[in-house]
This record gives structure tokens, sequence and C-alpha cells, in this order.
């Protein structure tokens, strides 16, 4: 009879440290997978305001956004703090390889008069090193929230960097 209840006893304990090892896998499962869903989730967050008017200044999408205005109001609906100010991003983190460029970070470029200072931002959409697909809100020809290519004339002569806002 002890024998009975040493071997029911030894194969609860088994059974247990089996299943709980199966939960802390699972755990680290959802905590790698979360990341990815968070990037992707502001990507999708952000195109929902595709087509709102740019505004100078604007950081309300029923009025309008100017760049960092949207890229400001969108890490902001995750909690996210950047700055406000495209010039804000000058000194923050450090510049990203193009092949590290993931969905979700944000494009640094020079003004277009001025390549000596910052001027646009734009969060990336589609991660191809230099000719990624970026949102943002373009005071130019589209006049709006728009999906521009980073490797277009444009853009690839303006960029100054790529920096990773989501990673502390």
């Amino acid at each position: 009879m002890k024998l009975s209840h040493y071997i029911a006893f030894v194969s609860i304990v088994l059974f247990s440290s089996f299943t709980i090892k199966k939960e802390n896998k699972t755990s680290i499962l959802i905590e790698e997978n979360q990341t990815k869903i968070d990037r992707d989730s502001i990507v999708i967050y952000a195109k929902q305001y595709l087509g709102t008017p740019y505004l100078y200044a604007g950081n309300d999408p029923k009025k309008g956004f100017d760049c960092s205005g949207f890229v400001n109001y969108v890490f902001q609906h995750f909690s996210v703090s950047v700055p406000r100010s495209s010039s804000g991003y000058k000194n923050i983190n450090t510049t990203k390889s193009p092949e590290d460029f993931k969905v979700g970070d944000v494009l640094v470029f020079y003004g277009y008069k001025n390549n000596t200072i910052i001027g646009h931002v734009g969060i990336i959409c589609e991660a191809n090193g230099m000719h990624s697909k970026f949102i943002h809100a373009s005071s130019g020809k589209a006049g709006s929230v728009t999906i521009s290519d980073l490797d277009s004339e444009h853009y690839s002569k303006r960029y100054y960097k790529c920096v990773d806002v989501l990673s502390k």
C-alpha cells in the first residue's frame, strides 16, 4: 500500500513539473510574439489616418497633422513617448543600419530646403532597408497622411537616420 502511494506521489510531482515547464514556454512565446504584434499594430493604427489633411503644427485627426504631430499621435496611442517636434529626433537613440530597419521604426529626414536641420519624420510600414515604405503626414503633393518610398529621389537624398523608439 505504501509503495502505491509513493508511486502516485512521484507521478504527481513529475506531472506537475512538466506542466509548469510547458506553461513557462508558452509565456515566453507570448512575450516574443508581443513585440511583433505591437509593431504591426502601430502601422495598422497609423493607416486608419491615410488621407487626413496636412496641417502645420497639427496633431488632431479631426483637423489635420504635421509630420511630427502624426508620429507623436500614433505612438501616444500606444503609450510610447516620442518628441513632438521633428528636430527632437536629432539626438535620440543611435542610428540603425538599413538592414536592421523594422516596421514601427521612425525615419528622420533633413528639411527639404535645408540639409543641416531635421525637418521631417515618418513611421516605417514596410521594412526593406533603403527600399522601405513609410507612413507620414506630407506637406508636399499629397498634402495629407500618405505612404511613400524611402528610395524615392525626394526622400533618399534627405535621409538622416532611422531610430527605434520601441526598444528601451
